[in-house]
């Protein structure tokens, strides 16, 4: 991964970041959601400490990782719920695991002992990139939501930090 930078997530990306969200929405196999949000609802969403960008040598944004609460309930104070998105061009070249490892070493610092996400099964790229970076498959919700007219099922993994016990 040649001259790729991790940085914080910050408003000066948002037109790159919305982009790539809407291009892997556009792919149809990354959520149910079938328009990127604007910034504003995008950036209060998002936790601000445990959001990333990818960045090349010429400042452009390959991808970003970002995580929100799941609960505004204390027990569930430890676990968010993360999305990681990468520029097609940019795939293939470890873009997305630096991401999910900027995202896991600032939820370890944060006191994060779960990260999870829901995956459509289809998208074996991202169960297979989250299973080498320490996820597993809790389970499958079988035809959870509709998507473009089809019932589709979210592979549920999750990750457990090893520092919080």
């Amino acid at each position: 991964m040649s001259r790729v930078r991790i940085a914080a997530l910050l408003p000066e990306h948002a037109e790159q970041v919305l982009a790539v969200y809407q291009a892997g929405i556009d792919e149809g196999d990354a959520t149910f959601e079938t328009r990127a949000p604007d910034w504003t609802a995008f950036d209060k969403a998002k936790l601000p400490s445990h959001r990333f960008v990818a960045l090349d040598g010429d400042g452009r944004v390959l991808g970003w990782v970002a995580a929100s609460a799941v609960s505004d309930r204390c027990a569930y104070a430890g676990v968010v719920e993360h999305s990681v998105y990468v520029h097609p061009e940019a795939r293939g070249r470890g873009v997305a695991r630096a991401l999910l490892d900027a995202l896991i070493a600032s939820t370890e610092a944060g006191g994060i002992w779960t990260i999870q996400s829901g995956i459509f099964p289809e998208n074996t790229a991202s169960l297979a990139l989250h299973e080498r970076a320490g996820f597993r498959v809790i389970g499958t919700r079988e035809r959870i939501g509709r998507h473009h007219g089809v019932w589709r099922d979210v592979v549920l993994v999750e990750r457990r930090s090893p520092l919080l016990k």
